[in-house]
């Protein structure tokens, strides 16, 4: 059974007095606070986080913690994926591969995709859910606005959920929730500003630590899903007023 908002998004509806358990992968960038935000609404939280060597390692995993004190989630588990640094062929793990700046809307996938990183992170969460008792896995993963990562599709979902299924004990019942799966970035903004999402303690940038580049796939999409929204982006940015 689910729940419908005002919103394009769906998540289930809880019908029992007890407030299911849901793993929320929060990378700390604005798609996973409002995902946050959306599985807060229904159920109890736990917050995953990855290190992976990416070039913001630092300053997202603040930005994992201020959400997660904002929620008051004291179930936090950071993970340490630093192989897929090791591995490189991302632009956000190898410090040889330039982050492309203003090439939002190339074609093709760009070379800041992880290759098969959502995959070594939900696998981690299942797990987890799977001794924690976790009912759901949310991740704020958007179709629309995903640069053309292949594992940000619906159908790859689709398919993680079997391989739930799977994989796991036969009395486990873990589902992956996509809130955002169909939103654009303006729609994210707007269901943020309507849940009261912390977006001020989020970070995109791909690139810096301290102000965000504006530049990179991750600023450009953040800033028109704000512009389109009418909602002023509270993070500041380097030479943009």
């Amino acid at each position: 059974m689910v729940v419908y908002f005002s919103y394009p998004v769906v998540i289930p509806l809880n019908t029992s007095n007890k407030k299911a358990l849901a793993i929320c992968l929060v990378s700390g960038g604005l798609d996973s606070c409002v995902t946050a935000a959306i599985a807060a609404q229904e159920c109890d939280l736990a917050f995953l986080h990855a290190n992976y060597g990416q070039l913001t390692e630092k300053r997202e995993l603040r930005a994992f913690n201020d959400i997660a004190d904002y929620y008051g989630v004291s179930r936090r588990l950071v993970i340490d994926l630093s192989y897929l640094g090791h591995i490189g062929g991302s632009a956000l793990t190898d410090p040889a591969l330039a982050v492309p700046e203003d090439s939002l809307g190339d074609e093709g996938i760009p070379v800041t995709y992880v290759p098969f990183r959502n995959t070594h992170i939900i696998a981690a969460a299942v797990s987890w859910g799977e001794v924690i008792g976790a009912r759901y896995i949310y991740i704020g993963a958007t179709e629309v606005d995903s640069s053309g990562y292949p594992d940000c599709r619906r159908s790859y979902y689709d398919a993680f959920n079997r391989l739930i299924d799977l994989g796991t004990r036969p009395e486990t019942s873990i589902r992956i929730i996509t809130p955002l799966i169909a939103s654009t970035k303006a729609q994210v903004v707007k269901t943020g500003v309507e849940l009261s999402a912390p977006m001020h303690l989020t970070w995109s940038c791909y690139k810096n630590q301290e102000l965000a580049c504006g530049h990179c796939d991750s600023c450009l999409l953040r800033l028109k899903g704000f512009r389109e929204a009418g909602v002023t982006d509270p993070v500041k940015y380097e030479n943009i007023s």
